[in-house]
């Protein structure tokens, strides 16, 4: 059964002034986000109700000095970095409008940053690739968080011969990075059944199928509760777990987030909606 909710949850998203410059606040441990990007077509529309609440909620986020994001999109059978200076953008789509395909984020990459992050996951082995580009995982949503494309962006990929406590573990290898005025960044979805879309709700935000909004349900209450234990099993919730998510690539980046969130952080929702029956936006920024 698909049920429709109405709610759009941006209250939370007001912008408040601070009387602390970017530097001073640079020094403060930066925040890590996780965020529901959906469809690649979102990017297409800048007045998409998402697409201003990314644009919003980082006003309330100090400028990083880099970015490191885990994407959907990358699910390779190793662990790879990003290490190219010029990082090319990569289409990973089909039968979509030309103009998808002409979208631009021409963010630099930062091979120092790389080899950072090569080294603070040993003895995991992380191979460089000065190669590989930008999955519409990583530019359709820092289009509108960061529009400037000024700030260095690496990539790393998601192992997916590893389980999700695996993928749990190694995120907290990152942590010291927060401290370093990098911004982490997951781009998945929390509910991802491209197989149950229901076209008649295409772009109907709220419209979800009861199995939907029961799996988001519990996956937010164990975030507001740092249930970690909930969050890393998600495969024990059953039916509505297997429905939510068949493949586990657009979950894993929420997992790297909540291995990063600390006992003092705040959690602020945002974007929390389903969309087309089987597709969550829901976004959390951690700190």
């Amino acid at each position: 059964m698909l049920f429709i909710n109405w709610y759009f949850s941006h209250k939370d998203l007001t912008v408040q002034s601070s009387p602390l410059d970017n530097e001073e606040k640079i020094m403060k441990k930066m925040p890590v986000l996780f965020v529901g990007h959906g469809s690649p077509m979102n990017v297409l529309d800048k007045e998409n109700p998402f697409n201003q609440n990314f644009s919003l909620i980082t006003q309330n986020v100090p400028k990083p000095k880099a970015i490191l994001m885990i994407s959907a999109h990358w699910y390779s059978s190793r662990l790879q970095v990003t290490s190219g200076e010029h990082p090319e953008m990569i289409y990973d789509f089909y039968g979509f409008p030309d103009e998808l395909s002409q979208v631009q984020y021409p963010a630099p990459g930062s091979p120092e940053l790389a080899k950072q992050v090569q080294s603070l996951l040993q003895p995991e082995n992380v191979e460089l690739n000065p190669t590989r580009g930008f999955d519409h995982g990583a530019w359709a949503v820092l289009k509108f968080l960061y529009p400037d494309a000024d700030i260095p962006v690496v990539q790393l990929s998601l192992n997916s011969l590893k389980s999700a406590e695996w993928h749990f573990n190694l995120a907290k290898k990152l942590s010291t990075l927060r401290k370093q005025g990098v911004l982490i960044i997951g781009s998945g979805n929390i509910v991802h059944n491209l197989r149950a879309i229901s076209w008649e709700h295409i772009d109907q935000i709220g419209a979800g199928y009861d199995w939907a909004f029961a799996f988001r349900e519990t996956v937010n209450q164990a975030i507001a509760t740092q249930d970690d234990e909930t969050l890393v099993h998600y495969e024990q919730l059953g039916e509505k777990a297997e429905l939510s998510l068949p493949t586990p690539d657009h979950y894993l980046p929420l997992l790297y987030i909540m291995a990063l969130r600390e006992p003092q952080d705040d959690i602020t929702f945002f974007n929390d909606n389903l969309i087309a029956g089987s597709l969550s936006m829901t976004s959390v920024l951690v700190g």
